[in-house]
């Protein structure tokens, strides 16, 4: 599946995302430095209603943001794996436990650590399309 998105439609592919997703809940988002990823993860914050402050979590490694669903208060996990060096890092970190839990996990730099990823991982890719536009590219495992 293929989207194109820019600043002014981010939003409603954002939603279109979360139509798609089905019972998804890891995701793995590869893209070079600068080509959106964190600005989509936002975009999907945004759709969820997250009333925290969305940031990139290159120097935490883990964010955690709260929104109400149908079931009640939901987490989701935003993590970046920039700065880790392998899986041993990742696991210490704290990142395998919020890829098998119950809640959303997006994760930045996903080929840090690719060994820890559940089999049913949705890998969203993100390519410059042109200034002002990105491609996003969905796998499913």
């Amino acid at each position: 599946m293929e989207f194109y998105f820019s600043l002014d439609n981010i939003r409603e592919i954002a939603t279109m995302f979360w139509k798609s997703a089905g019972n998804a809940s890891v995701f793995a988002f590869h893209g070079s430095m600068g080509t959106g990823k964190t600005t989509f993860i936002h975009a999907l914050c945004d759709v969820k209603g997250v009333k925290d402050v969305v940031g990139s979590p290159t120097f935490s490694i883990i964010n955690e943001y709260v929104y109400d669903d149908q079931e009640g208060e939901k987490k989701i996990f935003h993590i970046d794996l920039y700065r880790l060096k392998d899986e041993e890092e990742a696991m210490q970190a704290g990142v395998e436990e919020c890829l098998y839990s119950d809640h959303v996990s997006f994760v930045e730099w996903p080929e840090r650590a690719p060994g820890i990823f559940p089999e049913k991982t949705v890998h969203i890719y993100i390519d410059i399309a042109d200034s002002a536009n990105r491609k996003l590219r969905i796998e499913r495992n």
